[in-house]
């Protein structure tokens, strides 16, 4: 069909107002996948910028190395930390960009096999998003958990 994409296996077609969504749906995805590289940029830029601002700032407070301890080796903890969640975050940025590029390309030749391909990156996305949440969930828990074991350990002194 000229107007749409059509599946003859399954006798599924895309009409025009779906595929003017697919549309749609690039373009905020580009712009958000754009927005997630620039976020990403700043996040490495923030966690090496952090190590050395904090670093300054220990060497300036007027304490020895050995009086900070911990405090000391804390620069390096935020900045590895913000570099690891920039990496984290580069997968699903990535996913979502590849949904975009693939597709406006597969929209605009026509090619049902780069918008099969699109749309599993987009599943991709929502897989790599939907795990990391389940990852948090279950760390948000194991904090609170240690919190109130916490809590009451030093209560109970």
């Amino acid at each position: 069909m000229e107007n749409g994409f059509t599946s003859a296996e399954s006798g599924m077609r895309l009409n025009e107002i779906a595929l003017d969504y697919l549309r749609q749906s690039a373009k905020w995805t580009f712009f958000l996948s754009i927005l997630g590289f620039i976020g990403i940029g700043m996040m490495v830029l923030l966690g090496v910028f952090m190590a050395s601002i904090l670093g300054m700032a220990n060497s300036n407070s007027g304490f020895g190395g050995s009086e900070l301890g911990i405090i000391s080796a804390m620069p390096g903890v935020f900045s590895g930390v913000y570099i690891l969640l920039a990496i984290l975050y580069a997968f699903p940025v990535y996913y979502l960009y590849k949904y975009a590029t693939g597709i406006k390309t597969a929209l605009l030749v026509r090619n049902e096999e780069m918008l099969t391909a699109s749309l599993g990156y987009l599943k991709s996305h929502h897989k790599f998003i939907g795990i990391m949440m389940i990852v948090m969930m279950l760390l948000y828990f194991l904090i609170i958990i240690g919190a109130v074991i916490t809590a009451i350990a030093f209560g109970n002194q």
